[in-house]
């Protein structure tokens, strides 16, 4: 295998060849990240180890603290913030299991939509095609794991936001169950929703991250036999508006999987989902906890003018929803969280297409607010499904795509270490078409 160092190099090459148009990356810790892959270099030569993920090459999305700089999370506004006082607690983590950590990435604003979009420091073109969304919110995230120019990337999801950069950059994006991972020192969208994952090209490398940052045992992902796994898929309302590519390359990969011998079963959820969208009338749970955390700039008007406006008038909208109506909100949407977990019990896994668009062109979605917002909706529509209702959910690529799709499998609450051991079934089984 070659040296950190060296791959670090070939790395940090790329990113100076386009500094002048950088949009992936936010911030480069080259001297940092060279100093961490001789350290490791030096430990392989002793036949010393921190384990699976040492000299490893990772990327962090911009909204993780790191000791003594500001956390932008993606604002102009938070241009001079406060320098963090110490690292994230999965930043942390992630130096002490010997990760080379090459730089942030960037994100949409304030973590808050689906697209991709950042008016205030440009949009990265995706992996695949640059005139084409690379997904948000963890955009750099999915651009820098599908190029290679991080071997992890560590993104957040609070309704998509691994799984959307995933999908549509066509690598693997994990959202884990709700506080399997610490937020400590993580810039919040949600309290309640916010999760941290990783992006790579396989399911082995997002489970190494995934046991490092959730203070785990690593042990390599064993797949799960295919036969007589039970797939439900949910008819309905989730299956329509897709793209003729995304739907071929949804029943490509069922036939695959049930030729492998699971049992793809019809199963609905649209009540359910239904009962979670009139709950949330007022406004959706990371909308109104995200107005809360940043009502501080929403009675500025100068700050609030230098913020994307969708990001602005949305947060403004939620700011006067009443706390009687939030409370029931949450303690409406836990209760249809244990109806979905009862849903859930007969199978393995539900499956959905990640999102049923490919990415959009970058002029097309951004044309206008109106298109901003249809596109947003179309691809978060899926995925926040496994945030609403406190699920686990996985996205893979899907086989034989000219522009990547994604293939999401969605688990039920802590079934996370299950979910990856399907996961890395089924991406085997999907591999042997691409073959």
């Amino acid at each position: 295998m070659q040296s950190s160092r060296d791959r670090l190099e070939a790395i940090l090459a790329r990113l100076e060849a386009r500094a002048a148009g950088e949009k992936v990356f936010t911030r480069i810790y080259a001297a940092a990240a060279r100093a961490a892959a001789d350290a490791a270099d030096a430990r392989r030569a002793a036949g010393v180890s921190l384990g699976a993920l040492d000299g490893r090459i990772v990327s962090i999305k911009d909204l993780f603290d790191v000791e003594g700089e500001p956390t932008v999370a993606g604002s102009p506004i938070r241009r001079d913030a406060e320098p963090a006082m110490q690292d994230a607690v999965v930043v942390r983590r992630l130096r002490q299991a010997g990760a080379v950590i090459v730089g942030k990435t960037a994100m949409t604003e304030f973590a808050f939509t689906a697209v991709g979009s950042n008016p205030g420091f440009g949009t990265p073109g995706n992996a695949v095609d640059p005139a084409r969304v690379p997904g948000g919110s963890s955009s750099g995230a999915g651009v820098s794991a599908a190029e290679g120019t991080s071997e992890i990337a560590i993104g957040s999801d609070t309704g998509g936001s691994v799984r959307i950069p995933a999908a549509l950059n066509g690598v693997v994006g994990f959202k884990p169950t709700a506080g399997r991972i610490p937020l400590g020192g993580v810039f919040p969208l949600s309290f309640t929703l916010d999760s941290v994952g990783p992006l790579a090209k396989t399911v082995a490398d997002c489970v190494l991250a995934d046991a490092v940052m959730a203070g785990g045992t690593y042990a390599a992902p064993r797949p799960m036999p295919l036969t007589g796994l039970r797939i439900g898929i949910p008819h309905g309302r989730l299956l329509r508006d897709m793209e003729p590519e995304i739907e071929a390359g949804f029943e490509r990969s069922l036939r695959l999987l049930e030729a492998a011998g699971a049992r793809i079963v019809d199963h609905r959820i649209d009540d359910l989902i239904e009962k979670m969208l009139d709950a949330a009338s007022n406004g959706s749970i990371a909308s109104i906890e995200a107005a809360a955390l940043h009502s501080d700039w929403l009675g500025d008007e100068t700050l609030a003018a230098q913020v994307d406006p969708r990001v602005a008038r949305t947060l403004a909208r939620r700011a006067g929803v009443p706390a009687s109506a939030y409370i029931k909100l949450i303690q409406r949407r836990n209760e249809l969280a244990r109806a979905m977990d009862e849903r859930l019990a007969p199978f393995d896994v539900l499956a959905l297409p990640t999102t049923p668009v490919v990415a959009p062109l970058i002029e097309v979605a951004e044309e206008s607010i109106n298109s901003l917002n249809r596109t947003d909706d179309i691809l978060l529509r899926n995925p926040q499904v496994a945030n609403q209702f406190d699920l686990t959910a996985i996205s893979l690529p899907m086989p034989e795509m000219e522009l990547p799709g994604g293939l999401m499998l969605f688990a039920r609450n802590g079934h996370d270490d299950r979910l990856f051991s399907i996961a890395a079934a089924v991406e085997a089984e999907l591999a042997r078409a691409e073959r």
